[in-house]
């Protein structure tokens, strides 16, 4: 049994996000959780015992509230652990794999997971996440998870166990939860993951948006961020943290300050943002230093109940953060899913690219009409056709000096656009000085000459990579 750190959470509705409506979720309030490993019988109880004494002492309330008690456990006199070889918090632990057990309605990246899955990584094991069916991610989680040897394990009442993110079906092979091999070397496909309850009206908007900024004492991060809150929701971030759940109100002088002591170390730093609980929305931040600077490596959802999603307003974003956030570049994504951003075990719409933003080059998805603007701002957006083609279209210069339009091969990540398709590019001050309507070529570029970009130079409080 562990007991974490109490955390003082300042954001209003992060309890009830992560707990449920059904739990008092006033805040300030105090944080703290009581985890009981599987392997041992009585260790639940002994969790709700500390947890019953706690609010018995110091008030406040519990969940799941029927787990708290103030009555005395014995425990055998001998219990069989490893502590040396186990990371605290894991369940089953095998060469291969390390299983931890989430019986709750949504799993967040909580300090003790991001830990977790750093300790099981350097063992070089897997980490498996196994759940009831009712639970879902966090988009926190879900980036988590993303290109690390992971599994959302879900239990099955069905056909036992299968992937909460690809549906494969499961089952327990040389000490790991691993698909069930077919005759034709293809996965099957669970039908509870198959099966999608229809959620109409709700939208989900992800933006990704990548920042590059020199490394000197005056810069300050999440400004970004908090250009893409403004634009979208109308007000800023309501607080941040380096884990879930968010305890911090929004200071982007306060989370500078962290990544750069960070970078002094030469470590990367990994941030959360929440808003308000009227406006859902949820987003991640990597600041790492390279070469070229400081990067912001942003990914960002809002959610939406009812009605189409401002997607208008993408133009007006695009144009800010190229204008004063050193913008490298942003594509923006629209999909009918569910408005409180959370990660359900079962198929999901994919995502379909509305926008795409670029420093260094020009390219423009189906059903974009090119209209003239000056040289450094974003394209207003247009409908698109029905039958739109479904590629992208990238623009070169030939040898007498004009720019014409050049069909690029079909892009895997561009799925049918529908009228209404919003397109949003910002055009580099190096580039021609104006298209023709048609956005098939355009006339000479007044300045040729494109500056090479002036090598960074590591200052006082950021360090070289």
């Amino acid at each position: 049994m562990t007991v974490e750190v109490p955390l003082f959470v300042q954001v209003p509705g992060e309890v009830g996000r992560l707990l449920g409506p059904g739990v008092r979720n006033e805040a300030p309030v105090w944080w703290t959780e009581v985890r009981a490993a599987g392997a041992v019988t009585e260790a639940g109880r002994l969790a709700g015992s500390v947890a019953g004494r706690l609010v018995s002492v110091l008030g406040g309330a519990t969940w799941p509230a029927d787990a708290a008690h103030t009555g005395v456990v014995s425990f055998p006199s001998a219990i069989d652990s490893s502590p040396d070889e186990a990371p605290i918090g894991v369940d089953f632990l095998t060469d291969r794999a390390a299983v931890v057990i989430q019986d709750r309605p949504l799993v967040a990246a909580t300090t003790w997971l991001t830990d977790l899955v750093q300790a099981v990584l350097a063992s070089g094991r897997e980490i498996q996440i196994l759940t009831p069916p009712g639970t879902r991610l966090t988009l926190p989680t879900r980036t988590l998870m993303t290109g690390l040897p992971a599994r959302w394990v879900v239990r099955d009442p069905a056909r036992g166990y299968y992937d909460g993110l690809t549906g494969a079906v499961l089952h327990w092979h040389a000490g790991r939860f691993a698909p069930v091999p077919t005759a034709d070397g293809r996965a099957s496909m669970a039908d509870a993951f198959e099966t999608r309850a229809a959620r109409r009206g709700e939208q989900q908007l992800h933006l990704t948006i990548r920042t590059t900024h020199p490394a000197d004492d005056s810069l300050v991060l999440g400004g970004a961020l908090e250009a893409a809150w403004r634009t979208l929701t109308g007000d800023a971030p309501a607080g941040w943290s380096t884990a879930e759940p968010v305890n911090l109100p929004w200071s982007p002088r306060q989370l500078t300050e962290l990544a750069r002591a960070r970078a002094e170390k030469s470590a990367p730093t990994w941030l959360v943002a929440v808003g308000a609980p009227d406006r859902p929305a949820i987003g991640t931040c990597r600041v790492v230093r390279t070469p070229a600077g400081v990067e912001e490596q942003i990914t960002v959802a809002f959610g939406y109940t009812a009605g189409q999603a401002p997607v208008r307003s993408l133009s007006e974003l695009a144009q800010a953060l190229a204008a004063r956030h050193r913008l490298t570049s942003m594509l923006a994504c629209l999909r009918e899913a569910r408005a409180d951003l959370t990660t359900p075990p079962h198929r999901e719409l994919p995502l379909v690219p509305r926008g795409a933003s670029s420093r260094s080059d020009v390219s423009v998805t189906p059903g974009w009409s090119p209209t003239p603007r000056r040289p450094g701002s974003a394209w207003a957006p247009a409908s698109a056709a029905p039958d739109a083609p479904r590629h992208t279209a990238t623009y070169g210069r030939t040898r007498r000096g004009r720019w014409r339009r050049r069909a690029a091969p079909p892009s895997p990540c561009t799925g049918p656009v529908a009228n209404g398709a919003v397109g949003i590019l910002v055009v580099p001050m190096s580039m021609c000085s104006r298209f023709r309507t048609a956005g098939t070529a355009c006339r000479r570029p007044r300045r040729t000459a494109v500056r090479a970009p002036r090598p960074q130079q590591a200052l006082p409080g950021w360090a070289p990579p």
